[in-house]
C-alpha cells in the first residue's frame, strides 16, 4: 500500500505547486479574455506538470503507468479550453507512446476520455457551481475508466481502485478549489488597489469641489441676469455656450463630491425589469438623435437585491456611454440573462461603436481615465462604484471596430 501512496502524493505535489505557479506567471481572473498567448502559457504548464506526474508513476503493478497526469488534462480542459485541453493530451500521449509498455493504448484511451469528458462539461461548469459540476464530470470520467480498466487491466485489486479513485478524486476537486480561492483573492485584492485609487480622488475632490462650484454658481446668476437686458449681441449669442460649460463644470464637481462622500444605500427589492425600461425610456430620445437604435425586448419583472436609485443611475451610465461610443449610426443591443443556480441575474449591454484595445479597457473605471475628448472618466469610475457596493459586478468586452459589451450582475431576491 506505501509503494501506491508514495507516488500518488508525489503527484498531488506536482499539481498543487503548479496551480499556484500559473497563478504567479499570469493572475487568474474571473471572466477573463484568455488570448492566445495565455492559453500557450497555461497549455506549457498543464503539459508541464502532466508529464512530472508520468516520471513518477505507481511501478508495481507490471508494465501499467498509473499517475494523476489526468488531473491536469482535466482542469486545463475546463477552465482555459478545448484547445489547451488538446495540446496537453497529445503531449501526454506522445510520451506515453514513448514510455511503451503492453498497455500503451489504454494510457492514450484514458488520457483522450479525460479531455472529452472535460470537453462536454465545460459549459456547464462555466454557468454553474464548479465544484458540483466538476464533481460530476470526474464521476463520469470514473465510470469510464474504471469500465476500461475492468476490461483490460483484470490483475487489478479492488484496495486500488479504492486508494487510487479517492486520491484522484480529492486532488482534483482540492484544485478547483484552490483555483477559485485565488480567483476571489484576486479580485479582493484589484478592489483594494481600486478603492485606494477612489480613496485618493476622494480626498482631493473634498478639498477643492465645494470651493469651486460657490463662484461658479454666482457667476452663472450673473449671466442669465445680464442675458435678460443686455443689447450687446456677442453676449446674446455666447451666454447659452457659456451656461452650457459652467452646468458641465457644476455636473464634473457633483461627481467629484459622489466620490468624496460616502454613499448612504437603501437596499431593497428592485424590479430591475421596470428600473430597464425606465432607463432606456429616458435615453431613447438621445439615441434618435444619433442615430442610435436601442433595441431591447421586455420580460417577465425580476427582482433583485439593490438600492433603487443607484441602480437606475448605473445603468443610464452604461447604455448614455453605448450611446456616445457610436460615432454616426448603430445599434445598442440590451439583454437579460438569469441565472438560477448561482442565484444572478446579468444584463448585456452591447453596442456596435468604435470599441477599445486591450490597453484601454484596462483602464475602465479608474480615476480620470475616458475615451471621450470631453470626458473626464468619472461616470465610468463612479458606475463601477456604484455597482460593487450594492454587492453587483461589472466586466467589459471590447474589439476595436467591432464594439463593447458591458456586463452587469446583480443578486437576484426571492
Amino acid at each position: 500500500m506505501l509503494s501506491i501512496i508514495k507516488p500518488l502524493i508525489v503527484n498531488i505535489t506536482i499539481l498543487f505547486s503548479f496551480a499556484f505557479n500559473a497563478n504567479m506567471f499570469i493572475p487568474f481572473q474571473r471572466n477573463m479574455n484568455i488570448t492566445f498567448k495565455y492559453k500557450i502559457v497555461y497549455s506549457i504548464i498543464g503539459a508541464f506538470g502532466a508529464l512530472l506526474c508520468m516520471a513518477y508513476p505507481i511501478e508495481t503493478l507490471g508494465e501499467t503507468n498509473f499517475d494523476l497526469r489526468m488531473v491536469a488534462i482535466m482542469i486545463i480542459t475546463l477552465y482555459t479550453g478545448w484547445a489547451s485541453g488538446l495540446f496537453v493530451v497529445i503531449i501526454v500521449s506522445i510520451m506515453r507512446f514513448i514510455i511503451g509498455g503492453s498497455f500503451i493504448h489504454i494510457g492514450i484511451i484514458v488520457s483522450v476520455s479525460a479531455y472529452l469528458i472535460a470537453l462536454l462539461f465545460r459549459k456547464k461548469f462555466k454557468s454553474s457551481n464548479r465544484l458540483i459540476s466538476g464533481a460530476l464530470a470526474a464521476f463520469t470520467y470514473f465510470g469510464i475508466y474504471i469500465i476500461l480498466l475492468y476490461f483490460n487491466i483484470a490483475f487489478l485489486k479492488l484496495s486500488f481502485y479504492i486508494t487510487y479513485f479517492i486520491a484522484f478524486f480529492i486532488t482534483y476537486l482540492a484544485i478547483i478549489f484552490i483555483i477559485e480561492t485565488l480567483l476571489e483573492r484576486n479580485k479582493q485584492f484589484d478592489e483594494m488597489v481600486y478603492l485606494d485609487k477612489l480613496t485618493t480622488t476622494g480626498q482631493m475632490a473634498a478639498s477643492i469641489a465645494h470651493e469651486i462650484r460657490n463662484p461658479i454658481t454666482t457667476v452663472r446668476g450673473f449671466i442669465q441676469f445680464m442675458q435678460k437686458d443686455t443689447k450687446d449681441e456677442t453676449l446674446k449669442q455666447f451666454s447659452p455656450l457659456i451656461l452650457e460649460e459652467l452646468d458641465r463644470t457644476n455636473q464634473i464637481i457633483t461627481n467629484y463630491l459622489t466620490l468624496a462622500k460616502p454613499e448612504s444605500f437603501e437596499m431593497k427589492t428592485v424590479n430591475i425589469e421596470e428600473v430597464l425600461m425606465d432607463s432606456i425610456s429616458l435615453l431613447r430620445p438621445l439615441g434618435n438623435l444619433s442615430n442610435v437604435t436601442i433595441e431591447y425586448v421586455p420580460t417577465d419583472p425580476i427582482y433583485i437585491r439593490g438600492d433603487l436609485q443607484y441602480t437606475k443611475q448605473s445603468l443610464l451610465n452604461i447604455i448614455k456611454n453605448a450611446i456616445e461610443s457610436i460615432e454616426t449610426q448603430g445599434v445598442v443591443k440590451i439583454s437579460k440573462y438569469v441565472n438560477t443556480q448561482l442565484g444572478i441575474v446579468t444584463i448585456t449591454i452591447k453596442d456596435n461603436g468604435k470599441g477599445m484595445t486591450k490597453e484601454e479597457l484596462k483602464q475602465i473605471g479608474l480615476p480620470f481615465y475616458t475615451t471621450k475628448t470631453k470626458g473626464t472618466g468619472l461616470g465610468s469610475m463612479i458606475t463601477n462604484r456604484l455597482i460593487r457596493q450594492i454587492g453587483g459586478t461589472i466586466d467589459y468586452e471590447s474589439e476595436v471596430g467591432k464594439g463593447t459589451t458591458v456586463s452587469v450582475s446583480f443578486k437576484l431576491d426571492y
